[in-house]
């Protein structure tokens, strides 16, 4: 096996074999002048950053494809390698008309390896590395953002069920049943294929369920009004909403019209073709004071959510007697 791992080296660096290795690793090839600030680059690296090829570049010319947020650091960072020690590597951010990349520029500090004052080193296309990161970071966020408001939630309920209940057996009862439809309710936000046999559900329905578990009968009954017209709503348009109505819940508990025994909560919706409008009403709870600043990971959340998959808008009026949240979503979405 040895004699045939020796037979095989010197076909590594072969010139023919050394160029079929960079391409299959995506890596692209650059070398930097240190004196004239003159960059020379393959032909992929020019691909990767969008300029024609053969074109005489320098790093300034580079600098202007490079994310004005990114821009500053990336020129520090160049004029610092040569100053360290040992390998280094800087990722940042390109834009090619419209699109963004993510590039790692990697080469040898201390000017290790310089041949005639000229540096050497590689571009790798590492967005799909970043896309995932910032996926992961998203999902992170969001778990971490439920896991809060289940937390809140559940003081919460146990508040509003020990309002409405005279013993500790009645308390326990009655917060298990509470417990149970949040739950049902929470099988809503991620539905399982397969489970269901019908991949939507009634618009009225999917409120009611969701809701459910906020209602406190012991102050006074039917404090939760629901009024929608028969619509269906698809399971991927189920998820958002579910999620929206959490947020706009858990909120209300903490905060709104749902944190006291007198509050009330209306939720109406109206349909045209045009789009569809869900209208959230809080009254009778503490006086509502606008929040400070841009709002937290939830307020975003949902934005995001409402604005990109329900290509609609949800605006809020932050009246003193109760705030008041506007949905508007389109209809085919809302289908889908």
């Amino acid at each position: 096996m040895n004699t045939t791992a020796e037979a095989l080296k010197p076909l590594l660096w072969e010139p023919k074999n050394l160029v079929r290795a960079i391409e299959a690793a995506g890596v692209t090839l650059w070398s930097w002048n240190v004196d004239t600030d003159a960059l020379a680059m393959d032909d992929h690296a020019y691909d990767l950053w969008g300029i024609p090829r053969n074109t005489d570049v320098k790093f300034e010319d580079l600098s202007a494809h490079i994310h004005p947020a990114d821009r500053d650091r990336v020129r520090a960072a160049f004029t610092a390698t040569r100053a360290l020690v040992g390998p280094y590597e800087i990722d940042f951010r390109i834009m090619v008309g419209d699109e963004l990349r993510w590039i790692s520029a990697r080469g040898q500090g201390d000017d290790a390896g310089i041949v005639q004052r000229i540096m050497f080193g590689i571009f790798i296309d590492v967005t799909g590395r970043k896309q995932a990161e910032e996926g992961r970071e998203l999902l992170a966020g969001e778990m971490s953002h439920r896991v809060k408001n289940l937390l809140a939630i559940a003081s919460g309920l146990t508040a509003i069920t020990s309002r409405s209940t005279a013993t500790t057996n009645d308390m326990a009862r009655e917060l298990t049943l509470r417990l149970t439809a949040l739950g049902r309710a929470h099988d809503l936000v991620r539905p399982v294929p397969g489970q269901t046999e019908a991949a939507s559900v009634l618009l009225g329905d999917l409120l009611t369920v969701l809701l459910a578990p906020y209602d406190d009968l012991g102050a006074f009954s039917g404090r939760i009004r629901v009024s929608v017209p028969r619509m269906r709503v698809g399971e991927s348009a189920t998820t958002i909403l579910a999620m929206v109505v959490h947020e706009l819940a858990t909120n209300s508990l903490k905060h709104g019209a749902l944190s006291v025994d007198t509050g009330i909560l209306d939720v109406a919706c109206s349909a045209q073709d045009e789009g569809v409008t869900i209208i959230w009403t809080e009254s009778g709870g503490p006086k509502v004071k606008p929040p400070p600043g841009p709002g937290g990971y939830g307020s975003k959340l949902v934005e995001r959510s409402v604005t990109g998959h329900l290509r609609g808008s949800i605006d809020y009026n932050w009246a003193e007697e109760g705030v008041v949240v506007t949905l508007k979503v389109n209809p085919e979405r809302l289908a889908a």
